[in-house]
């Protein structure tokens, strides 16, 4: 059995509030689980105690029994110091689409012509001496 550590979305419409949960993961996102490890309440401020509350002991329990935990359980987990960091890397995801970098481009160009303008006067005052 493929256990996973995931979120169960439960709250009503635009009003999210979801339990850390253990369970199989073949079953529905908000559907059987076996156990319920903790809550996240993402309308609380980031800085407060109640937005993340997590059963450490037993998250760590399923973790010794093969569970894995979902990506955004797996960053609960690092915030709290229960798993190490991973280095994330996505290159293409911070990289500008083609109208903005052909923005900076003309945006450059422009520049340099204006102080390519701003230097031609110069230049000649100094030839003429």
């Amino acid at each position: 059995m493929a256990m996973k550590i995931r979120l169960a979305r439960g709250g009503s419409k635009k009003r999210p509030f979801y339990r850390i949960v253990a369970a199989d993961s073949r079953m529905p996102r908000d559907g059987r689980f076996i156990e319920k490890l903790g809550t996240y309440n993402p309308l609380l401020a980031k800085d407060s105690e109640d937005r993340v509350k997590m059963d450490i002991e037993r998250i760590q329990h399923w973790i010794a029994q093969g569970a894995q935990p979902t990506d955004r359980v797996a960053r609960m987990l690092e915030a709290a110091g229960v798993t190490p960091k991973t280095e994330r890397n996505n290159p293409n995801k911070g990289t500008p689409g083609k109208k903005a970098q052909a923005r900076v481009e003309e945006k450059a160009a422009k520049k340099a012509a204006l102080e390519e303008a701003a230097n031609a006067p110069a230049e000649e005052a100094a030839a003429e001496e």
